[in-house]
């Protein structure tokens, strides 16, 4: 079957138009049924208990406090201490039962004989069965009483710290802000038991699970899960006949002229552009050492090996686990984009052979603009988290402390600038090849894929500290997984098809199919797919059936990106000792690998609707995070590098040897850490939250377990190979900085340009 190229960007640009609606619409419904946030929670003697207020200024002391890297909220968060909602769930019920064990019988709750027990554990679950609408809740005395403990369990917590739990003092900077937290926390409780009016569950579709508070897996949670299950294996199915039915060339080398490194000229532009790695390997280097903090933290909370003690330094005072987790999430994200970044300013010139007027200079503007900017966000991050920032500016300049974006709105506002400066200088050095190709190229699809993310990060301005926790979430994951499930795939299939077009063994027409046809199936299913966060938040019911189908066939395309790199191997298997791009070659196979393994396997597995409603915020959700972003998008942004440094370095200075240690360290060690640890925790936390309840599943005595811990331990080996693998390619690409090749002011009769820009392409 053939399908022409055309033909492919019009259904590609229909789809895109189609997400944009389904998800717009889906935002205007979820804006009016967003759970309420009562404007005074009463108790039985019309005493009010909470306020409207003090709510939103306990999502303010969440949010300014980072609190969201150290535990979670309705399941979104770090894993490290507890999910907030859960566990004020948990805590709401056990103080409502010693409220009525008291009352009924003078006894604490542990005291009473089972019959008793039974009784009042009744009572309190037919407290919690209730709807909430309109402008006010009210409590029960016992829930009344609950609430007041539990306010003051936050705050021997949260402000006077809790070393055992790696909280330190202070953490939260008074106890009335505790207090305000707690309100915050005891909220969302509030809406995971209370029922959305029109339905027989809760807002959260009873999650979590608290058989106690009535919380089970819905009628829907079920059905929903075996559709899905269906869809994957008619899905896979159609994915595969699509791909084999198109006529899709696969890479070769046979016929081909693979450029020798050595007839590639360096413009200026370039040199420029390879200044990104060295800077982007030092932030991934800070990145592993605090993922390696972050892993010591689950097994000695407050100290580091003794040598904080020995040195007389408070470790989690100075650098607690939120913190430390705040950065470590940022700078992953950091490299990955600065190696993106470099490569697609690289790749112009040596797709055109263009050096636009002061392109140099501009990009060593660039360069300096994002440096600013990172570090003026990373201190606003330290200083707002301590408390530095009066009045709004906590969230404009310091922490606004929400995973993956926590950075002051200012300094997002300077990222989302970077962006535009990087797509303008893009677009600069690819205007020869633009004016030449039509608006489906390759060229342009690289345009495409950089200005998503763009458009895509600026649903991170729709919200403020005020807006309601359920639709700040909502655009939060517009941010972070759309970017995962979109853009980031976008960006991955077209780098990777005009990488593979520079190196030789695709021809430029072949690429521009095989990257419409992939990026139609991500942007098809990814988009929407990102629904799948909006299950258990409090988001409308609707988002169930969008979330279980189009996280299901979001598997799809991963298929297929693996069919592509196993194609690209064989091409690579064929091309004998000539082949000069067997390093960055590598690194693309890789990424396609575990892609399929992070983003596909684990990924379809958390994501079916009753496995995520006991899995959700687990240990099987950190395997399959760091098996996606760092096997997929960092394996890739890896690769551009290599590939710019073997056509960077003088062809005679060349060596891969240490970067191909690099290469099989960081694989090995993922593996093992992935393996080992991540994915073992996860299912023995799936087996606690099935067996005793969600909040005992996040629970420190369930980290503390002896069999836990060890396979915490069992994480090191792993990541002692991925830090020794950083180090050693840091090392590498420092030294390569001093072995670059001469400029050239024009390479338009180079290999790659000249064959990019014939006519017979």
């Amino acid at each position: 079957m053939d399908v022409t190229r055309s033909t492919l960007a019009k259904i590609l640009a229909v789809v895109f138009v189609l997400n944009l609606v389904v998800m717009g619409a889906g935002a205007a419904y979820s804006y009016q049924h967003q759970p309420p946030i009562p404007d005074e929670v009463v108790g039985p003697d019309g005493d009010v208990v909470a306020t409207h207020e003090s709510i939103q200024d306990g999502k303010a002391v969440f949010q300014s406090n980072g609190l969201m890297n150290h535990g979670s909220i309705l399941g979104n968060g770090a894993y490290f201490g507890e999910d907030y909602t859960a566990d004020a769930l948990e805590l709401k019920t056990q103080f409502m039962q010693e409220y009525y064990a008291d009352e009924r019988y003078g006894e604490a709750y542990d005291d009473l004989s089972a019959e008793q027990q039974a009784g009042v554990d009744s009572r309190v679950t037919a407290d919690l069965d209730r709807s909430m609408s309109g402008e006010s809740a009210e409590y029960t005395a016992a829930e009344a009483y609950a609430h007041e403990q539990v306010r003051e369990v936050y705050v021997e917590r949260y402000h006077e710290g809790d070393a055992e739990r790696g909280v330190p003092e202070g953490m939260v900077e008074s106890a009335d802000d505790a207090r305000q937290f707690a309100d915050f926390a005891m909220w969302t409780a509030l809406v995971s038991h209370a029922e959305r009016p029109g339905t027989d569950h809760s807002y959260t579709n009873d999650w979590p699970y608290n058989p106690l508070a009535g919380n089970e897996p819905t009628g829907g949670t079920m059905v929903w899960s075996a559709i899905a299950m269906v869809l994957l294996v008619g899905g896979a199915g159609l994915g595969v006949w699509l791909y084999n039915s198109i006529d899709l060339p696969e890479p070769s080398t046979k016929g081909i002229e693979v450029p020798n490194p050595a007839d590639v000229d360096l413009l200026p532009s370039q040199r420029a552009a390879t200044r990104f790695i060295p800077v982007a390997a030092l932030l991934f280097v800070g990145q592993v050492l605090l993922g390696a903090l972050l892993a010591h933290y689950y097994v000695e909370r407050d100290a580091f090996f003794g040598i904080g003690e020995a040195l007389g330094v408070d470790v989690i005072q100075w650098l607690p686990f939120a913190i430390s987790k705040t950065y470590h999430l940022d700078l992953g994200i950091l490299w990955i984009a600065t190696m993106w970044i470099g490569a697609g300013l690289f790749l112009p010139g040596l797709l055109t052979g263009h050096e636009p007027d002061h392109q140099e200079s501009a990009i060593n503007g660039l360069l300096g603009t994002l440096l600013v900017v990172v570090v003026g966000g990373f201190v606003g991050i330290y200083l707002g988290s301590k408390g530095f920032f009066d009045g709004q500016l906590w969230w404009l300049l310091g922490n606004e402390g929400l995973e993956y974006v926590e950075v002051g709105r200012v300094w997002q506002v300077g990222l989302l600038l970077g962006f535009a400066i990087w797509a303008f200088l893009a677009y600069r050095g690819l205007k020869p090849l633009l004016a030449r190709e039509q608006r489906f190229g390759l060229a342009h699809m690289i345009l495409y894929a950089g200005g998503s993310i763009g458009l895509l990060f600026v649903a991170g301005m729709l919200y403020t500290p005020d807006t309601n926790i359920v639709m700040t979430e909502f655009w939060r994951w517009w941010v972070v997984h759309m970017w995962v499930e979109g853009a980031f795939e976008f960006f991955i299939v077209a780098i990777v098809g005009i990488t593979l077009v520079s190196m030789g063994l695709l021809r430029k027409r072949s690429a521009e199919k095989a990257v419409a046809l992939q990026v139609l199936f991500v942007m098809g299913s990814g988009v929407i797919g990102v629904s799948h966060h909006y299950w258990w938040i409090g988001q409308p019911d609707v988002w169930i059936p969008f979330g279980s189908v189009f996280s299901t066939l979001e598997l799809v395309p991963l298929i297929l990106i693996l069919f592509e790199a196993l194609g690209q191997y064989r091409a690579l298997s064929k091309s004998g000792e000539t082949f000069h791009y067997k390093l960055p070659f590598a690194f693309i196979i890789a990424s396609g690998a575990w892609n399929f393994v992070g983003a596909g396997v684990l990924g379809f597995f958390i994501n079916l609707p009753l496995i995520n409603y006991y899995e959700h915020g687990t240990y099987l959700t950190v395997a399959h995070a760091h098996a996606a972003m760092f096997g997929a998008f960092g394996f890739l942004a890896l690769g551009m590098a290599t590939y710019m440094l073997r056509l960077s370095v003088d062809p005679e200075k060349w060596s891969g040897k240490r970067l191909w240690w690099a290469f099989w360290l960081w694989n090995a060690g993922l593996a093992v850490m992935v393996g080992l640890s991540l994915l073992p925790v996860g299912f023995l936390q799936l087996e606690a939250a099935f067996t005793e309840g969600y909040a005992v599943a996040r629970s420190l005595e369930f980290y503390n377990r002896d069999l836990i811990q060890l396979l915490f331990w069992a994480r090191f080996p792993g990541d002692t190979m991925l830090i020794l693998g950083t180090v050693v390619f840091a090392y590498d690409v420092v030294r390569k900085r001093f072995l670059l090749r001469d400029v050239e002011e024009d390479a338009s009769t180079g290999p790659v340009a000249s064959r990019v820009l014939s006519d017979d392409d």
